[in-house]
């Protein structure tokens, strides 16, 4: 599969409605045939920044980089940013999260 992380630096005026700016981008993305999952969290050090973790089942990329909404959805967020995002996108093993071996409950 291909994960992905990116870090959105948002402008400090436009953090109340971030979410709302991007409802229609996650919605489609999640709806995408090879979409693993598509989950927004807000930093707990950083109020102004937002985390996406991402993951496509492997060849599912492409399509998504190629979509309508996926252009639309990053025009949307371009004036609400303050710098350019960070990124990590990696292919790995799997379909899915395992569980943590060092931390087992039950």
């Amino acid at each position: 599969m291909i994960f992905i992380v990116v870090k959105f630096p948002v402008k400090p005026e436009h953090t109340e409605h971030f979410m709302d700016r991007v409802k229609h981008y996650t919605e489609c993305t999640r709806a995408e045939e090879g979409n693993l999952w598509f989950d927004w969290s807000r930093s707990v050090e950083d109020p102004n920044e937002f985390v996406l973790v991402e993951a496509f089942r492997d060849g599912a990329g492409e399509a998504h980089v190629n979509s309508e909404h996926f252009t639309s959805g990053l025009e949307a967020m371009r004036p609400l940013l303050a710098a350019t995002p960070k990124i990590i996108s990696r292919q790995v093993e799997g379909e899915g999260w395992d569980e943590m071996g060092e931390l087992q409950i039950g």
